[in-house]
């Protein structure tokens, strides 16, 4: 009779055992969400599906997925989670902070906040600082710091799997080798160009005002110059923020002089077309400053001689015609006030 008893509850348990879910559970919330409302879940071209936020920011959603890393977007903001069936995962975050304040909870939350964890301590050790006034004893010390972060990193997430570490540990090499390479061909043009050296020149530029201005002529004055086209998305990103850097310098000792380089790209290669395109952007743009347009755009000799092959890019010169900065921070780097106001301009 006991026999049967314990046949029967095993029995029962067996059959009362929930069989595992074909699809992975998402949930969780976003705050100050885009207006978009909408989540997207993807992985390369083989797989994609929306979400769409409720109007408290939170969401749910079901996706019948094979196990790896997927990506999600939403808005402008991008972000990852590692999902399998049968999961019950979440994420909550703010759209104004969003890798900085997400966390996951649920399955695969140890492998997801590692993953981001491990994005971030790059931006803390990599930071505006170290690209814009950085030496190489500074990048050295970068990479030694960032890489003991990641190896205490690795430490208090003792649970997550050999193969994510193994995907994590080449991203933070490669990491490693960009940073070193691009910051070290920075290096070496600020060697070429040390602070206190001669400025090469630029003469008889058009001026949008009307007339030539050349580089001699705002001797007396500290001369913050960005090297722009008007084809160059990253250089319009900079405009508002270098309205703010000259209102804020308004009455000082200091000249901004944005140069053009338009010569014909993104104009079909017609080099009046770019130059219409150079002075009706200044116009509606109400862009300030001096307004100039170099002679022969990338292969100008004032560009050759500051060895400019991408731009934007930012110089500083003194009002000697010295150089302070020939790889200047940019308007929307905060580095750039606190280099200025060193000066007592």
């Amino acid at each position: 009779m006991k026999r049967i008893i314990i046949l029967s509850l095993a029995c029962l348990l067996f059959t009362c055992k929930e069989e595992p879910k074909a699809y992975a559970t998402v949930s969780g919330k976003i705050e100050n969400y885009d207006e978009g409302k909408i989540i997207r879940i993807f992985q390369g071209r083989t797989f994609n599906k929306l979400i769409t936020l409720n109007d408290d920011g939170t969401f749910m959603d079901t996706l019948k997925v094979e196990s790896g890393d997927y990506n999600f977007q939403h808005g402008s903001k991008y972000g990852q989670i590692y999902l399998e069936n049968d999961f019950e995962s979440s994420f909550t975050t703010d759209y104004e902070n969003f890798a900085e304040s997400i966390v996951y909870t649920g399955d695969g939350a140890d492998i997801n906040n590692f993953t981001v964890k491990s994005f971030l301590i790059s931006q803390e050790h990599f930071d505006a600082k170290l690209f814009s006034m950085g030496t190489k004893e500074d990048l050295d010390t970068a990479i030694k710091n960032y890489n003991n972060a990641y190896n205490e990193l690795k430490n208090k997430y003792p649970k997550v799997d050999s193969a994510h570490f193994a995907i994590v540990d080449k991203n933070v090499e490669r990491t490693e080798k960009q940073i070193t390479s691009y910051l070290g061909s920075r290096l070496a043009m600020r060697a070429k160009f040390p602070k206190g050296s001669p400025s090469p020149l630029f003469e008889n530029y058009e001026n949008f005002a009307g007339g030539n201005t050349s580089l001699t002529d705002l001797k007396g004055k500290y001369v913050y110059m960005d090297i722009w086209a008007t084809w160059c998305g990253p250089c319009k990103v900079e405009i508002p923020s270098l309205k703010k850097l000259e209102k804020d310098f308004e009455g000082k000792n200091i000249q901004f002089v944005s140069i053009s380089i338009d010569e014909g790209r993104g104009y079909k290669g017609d080099a009046a077309a770019a130059y219409e395109g150079w002075k009706r952007m200044i116009k509606n743009s109400e862009l300030g400053g001096i307004q100039l347009i170099a002679d022969n755009g990338f292969k100008s000799e004032f560009m050759k001689a500051y060895q400019i092959n991408s731009i934007p890019r930012f110089l500083l010169i003194d009002p000697e015609g010295n150089i302070v900065n020939a790889d200047a921070p940019r308007p929307s780097n905060p580095q750039i006030t606190e280099l200025l106001n060193s000066l007592d301009i």
